[in-house]
């Protein structure tokens, strides 16, 4: 359905946009419609409520969250077990958001985080992945400073001299991670860790922290501090970080930035519809 109002002359509107698209009031919201989704959305995370429970938790009658629950069983976006008598999601639900992540592309989505990671910190965002045993960088937003880290897409890197391949590392179930550590741990720098025993240490305080961070362990002067990223099944399928050189990264400012990085890492895994585990 389009709108065919005619727009002043030399501003032409968006197709399928109406005129008060701007307007967010109350008098352009469904109210029913909203009360719906707010009543699905509080399923969603109380899985398996009573009628009598779901009216109570959200200070609303049972006949209207009655008509709600109805209304929604018909699209399959909740269902009824008549024998325990309680709601749950429906199938429909899963297929929506199945669509919604075949649409979301990890970069697409990372880019406004990593722009405003950049902005926040001052420093080289930057987004990777695990690829066959390295660090694969997909996308980096550089920072506006003129001495700064670059790590242009498709740039592999050796995951436990890596901020980002520690934070993915750490995440790793003991068996996978024992296999990563018996291909051996390349020295790059004196500072990189090269025995199994030191990464595990340094792998269980990124843990505890929520971060992690390659302290000039791949490039002297250089210093990276990322945080995982995970997807719809709690999994961490990608990191994200900034770097930049020891004279801005100093060892005093690790927490503050660590602190953003976290943020934008929850952001961003929030942004694909992950959650963490």
């Amino acid at each position: 359905m389009e709108f065919q109002d005619n727009p002043p002359p030399g501003k032409r509107r968006a197709r399928g946009r109406p005129r008060d698209w701007e307007d967010k009031s109350a008098q352009n919201t469904i109210k029913s419609l909203d009360r719906a989704m707010a009543v699905f959305e509080f399923l969603s995370e109380r899985q398996g409520m009573s009628l009598g429970a779901i009216a109570d938790e959200m200070g609303q009658s049972p006949s209207t969250i009655y008509r709600v629950l109805v209304t929604l069983e018909g699209r399959a976006l909740v269902e009824f077990d008549a024998e325990a008598q309680l709601w749950h999601i429906g199938p429909r639900a899963f297929m929506i958001g199945a669509r919604f992540l075949r649409r979301t592309s990890l970069v697409d989505r990372a880019r406004p985080v990593m722009r405003q990671l950049m902005e926040a910190t001052g420093e080289t965002a930057n987004l990777g992945v695990e690829k066959e045993g390295k660090v694969l960088f997909l996308s980096q937003v550089e920072t506006h400073a003129n001495i700064r880290a670059f790590f242009p897409p498709g740039t592999l890197s050796d995951m436990h001299a890596s901020g980002i391949g520690k934070a993915l590392l750490a995440q790793m179930d003991a068996d996978r991670l024992e296999r990563r550590l018996r291909e051996g741990l390349r020295a790059f720098t004196p500072s990189t860790i090269v025995t199994p025993q030191a990464l595990r240490e340094d792998l269980r305080n990124s843990l505890a922290r929520g971060y992690s961070y390659d302290n000039e362990e791949r490039n002297i002067g250089m210093r990276c501090i990322a945080a995982p990223v995970f997807d719809v099944n709690g999994e961490a399928i990608a990191g994200i970080s900034v770097s930049g050189p020891t004279s801005r990264v100093t060892a005093a400012e690790i927490e503050r930035l660590g602190r953003s990085v976290v943020e934008a890492a929850h952001a961003l895994t929030a942004s694909i519809g992950g959650r963490r585990p």
